[in-house]
């Protein structure tokens, strides 16, 4: 692959999302480049993510907590909570589906966000911020449509890319909370990265000391990047 002159830019400083008492700052890709998608093929492998139409990673000052992680998903092997929870969730259909806007698909994740994040900014979206925080003008991007009874309960944002699959987000139905269908969702991403060949399954960012980015480091084997190379971590969970 013929690799990308990009240029980045540095974001604004805004408080941490998740470390109390830090200060954050993001790395961004050029916006304007010709070719956003080969750009996004280039950057992941380097520890960036997507966030709608940006490519970025942290960049912050004096702190490396933001470690990226991928799945080696040919290597994977369900754990026995994972086999509990694949039987928990056998009533679910799963289908894959090219990402849109939908207002069943909206409606879930307004109901989503009012749940988990009430009064933090972002629990009364409008249909605008749906598409431009998930959607993504430039790439390929699918759902992992989760339904009980025809009802969606859960959706998995997944981009494709060179060697793999991102994990960009996953919004559910919070009276579904006790099915566990973050980890369902992640399991049907590995899933799909072993049907087509893909080795990795990219989980965004595991941040040490972050209890809600703790479930990260369950689905094993798994690499971390150190800012300069992609290394496997000791495969006991």
């Amino acid at each position: 692959m013929i690799q990308q002159r990009i240029k980045l830019y540095q974001g604004s400083i805004n408080p941490c999302s998740y470390l109390e008492d830090r200060e954050a700052v993001n790395i961004y890709a050029d916006p304007h480049h010709p070719h956003p998608r080969a750009v996004y093929n280039q950057l992941i492998k380097r520890g960036f993510r997507r966030s709608g139409e940006y490519v970025y990673r942290p960049g912050c000052t004096g702190c490396s907590a933001c470690v990226s992680v991928r799945i080696v998903c040919n290597d994977f092997r369900m754990r026995r909570t994972d086999r509990r929870n694949c039987k928990r969730n056998q009533d679910l259909s799963v289908d894959f589906r090219e990402a849109c806007y939908t207002d069943e698909y909206f409606h879930l994740y307004q109901r989503y966000l009012a749940a988990r994040h009430p009064d933090g900014g972002m629990d009364d979206p409008e249909p605008e911020d749906f598409e431009r925080f998930l959607l993504n003008p430039w790439g390929e991007t699918l759902f992992v449509d989760i339904r009980l009874n025809k009802q969606i309960i859960a959706v998995a944002v997944t981009d494709a890319t060179d060697d793999g699959l991102s994990a960009v987000y996953t919004f559910f139905d919070p009276d579904q909370v006790d099915r566990g269908l973050g980890r369902f969702s992640i399991m049907q991403q590995i899933e799909l990265c072993t049907a087509t060949d893909l080795p990795y399954l990219y989980l965004g960012y595991w941040v040490d000391g972050c209890q809600k980015m703790q479930y990260k480091t369950d689905f094993r084997p798994q690499e971390h990047f150190d800012g300069h190379q992609w290394k496997a971590i000791d495969t006991d969970p």
